[in-house]
């Protein structure tokens, strides 16, 4: 049964942002070293100044299973990230999430059944033990697990390229999903011909492909995206350039492959972190990522010129739920020693999605 989300009540919607901040603060104190903390890039600077480590979602899920003395692990990301970590961690660990609301809807567009279908329809043209899936990180645990029963991998935006090489090695063709445009950015740059890579339409049967276009493919892509990247163009990109010759352009591979090729760098959050903190004092920056993240860097490397490549705040709206009022909550209540919103993967479901998560690893 999916979780709803309870109404907090007016006790913690009418509380000014200083007081929120304020009792968080003393809770945390009162928590001590109970408590965990963990901030996606992402999340709002209101909730992000509580982080007790930040990153990328895998990064945060590997932190908080070496953090085995940790009871409780408050996850201020998405869904998805929340799962990870209850996969990854300790059956003495209680993993939460502030707000239920908070998800991903790049996830959710690869469903259990969805996928699984997609499987059955392809045995029905290829063979289906030569192909190795592959999901991307930003996928519910169910998707996992299926990739981990079916002998493939999960990757993230910073290895992916390294597990579509693995699984090509093992297999005739690879199956990717969610993200469509991470898949086709990564199978490009290993030099793949754009003939072998082919996508997948959920809704049409074979997804919309002929069988032989099937057979000839190495890569069949599933075709969802991220709300986020899909707002950025090729047109942001000319603009500038034609604005501004010095400015060098980088972006996440979650966008489009026309922005991808027409930008100087691209990478995963800590990528795009990493190149623009160790960039020359007075470098200028166009980057092609949520807003959250492109406002803290602007505001951490002053000696630099940081800019979003949109015009338009390119806003995750599911990580922006995660708001103080929900973190003050969850921590009043563990106060009370009272768990609320646990993020919990069903045992079987977790043992094969940690395979797939243990493949990564070891790749």
């Amino acid at each position: 049964m999916e979780l709803q989300q309870v109404d907090i009540g007016t006790e913690f919607h009418a509380q000014p942002e200083d007081v929120l901040t304020e009792r968080i603060a003393a809770r945390k104190l009162e928590l001590g070293e109970k408590l965990l903390i963990l901030c996606h890039h992402y999340q709002q600077e209101s909730v992000y100044q509580f982080a007790d480590m930040t990153g990328d979602s895998l990064k945060l899920a590997k932190h908080a299973a070496a953090c085995k003395d940790k009871p409780y692990i408050v996850f201020c990301g998405v869904h998805f990230m929340a799962e990870s970590a209850d996969i990854l961690t300790g059956d003495n660990q209680a993993v939460m999430l502030p707000d239920l609301r908070a998800g991903c809807p790049m996830a959710d567009m690869a469903t259990l059944d969805e996928v699984s279908w997609a499987w059955k329809e392809l045995d029905d043209v290829v063979d289906t033990s030569r192909i190795i899936p592959v999901t991307y990180v930003n996928s519910s645990a169910a998707i996992k697990a299926f990739v981990g029963e079916h002998h493939g991998s999960v990757c993230t935006s910073s290895n992916a390229e390294r597990v579509l090489t693995w699984a090509l090695e093992r297999g005739d063709r690879v199956f990717f999903f969610p993200d469509e445009h991470l898949g086709r950015n990564s199978a490009v740059a290993l030099g793949i011909k754009p003939e072998e890579i082919i996508l997948w339409k959920r809704d049409l049967h074979l997804g919309g492909n002929t069988a032989d276009a099937l057979k000839r493919a190495k890569v069949i892509l599933w075709n969802g995206y991220c709300t986020v990247h899909m707002q950025f163009s090729a047109a942001h990109v000319r603009m500038w350039r034609e604005k501004d010759s010095e400015m060098k352009i980088i972006v996440h591979p979650e966008c489009r492959r026309e922005v991808v090729s027409a930008s100087d760098q691209y990478g995963s959050t800590e990528n795009i972190i990493k190149a623009v903190s160790g960039s020359p004092p007075g470098s200028k920056w166009a980057i092609g990522t949520e807003i959250n993240l492109v406002n803290r860097l602007a505001r951490l490397n002053p000696d630099k010129e940081i800019h979003s490549l949109s015009p338009f705040q390119c806003l995750c709206s599911t990580m922006y739920r995660i708001k103080p009022k929900y973190l003050l909550w969850v921590l009043d209540n563990l106060v009370k020693n009272e768990v609320k919103n646990q993020i919990t993967v069903d045992p079987d479901t977790a043992k094969l999605a940690r395979i797939a998560l243990d493949r990564m690893l070891e790749i």
